[in-house]
């Protein structure tokens, strides 16, 4: 952190001279108290709000649902794919079932204010791409653990 020097001023001589600049500053206006007001739009009620978290709630367990299934699938739907193919044709079948999911979200017809729309596609969005690599990872060594050869042998 920087450190600031403190300004000196030359001292007065007289005590009287420090009440003169005092005379020359404006007082402070006082402030008139700010009302409480919720910071949420009043026309939203209470109900309304625990139905779009219930929503919310519906459309993250989903995806976290179908990551952890589609991520298994994957496993043995592209088994007979060699190679690179393999892994983009994975990545390429969880956009694809992400998107199926965006379309599920938009037909609960979920009533988002115009600054929460984009909840719909970020909602567990983190959540569904690690837990569908980490489901396909886990299921494909498991699959082959037996038909490769290692270095080490337990």
């Amino acid at each position: 952190m920087a450190k600031f020097k403190k300004k000196k001023s030359e001292p007065t001589v007289d005590p009287n001279d420090s009440k003169k600049e005092s005379a020359d500053v404006p007082e402070i206006e006082k402030s008139e108290p700010v009302p409480d007001t919720p910071s949420e739009d009043p026309s939203v009620n209470v109900a309304e709000k625990s139905e779009k978290d219930r929503k919310l709630n519906k459309l993250f367990w989903m995806r976290v649902a179908l990551a952890v299934i589609a991520g298994t699938a994957a496993t043995f739907l592209f088994e007979n794919i060699e190679g690179e193919d393999r892994r983009w044709a994975s990545i390429g079948f969880m956009i694809i079932i992400f998107f199926g999911t965006i379309i599920v979200a938009k037909k609960m017809n979920m009533q988002l204010p115009s600054s929460d729309r984009k909840k719909i596609v970020t909602q567990a969005i983190g959540s569904y791409v690690f837990l569908y690599l980490f489901s396909w990872i886990v299921s494909y060594t498991l699959t082959h653990l037996g038909s490769t050869s290692s270095v080490i042998n337990i």
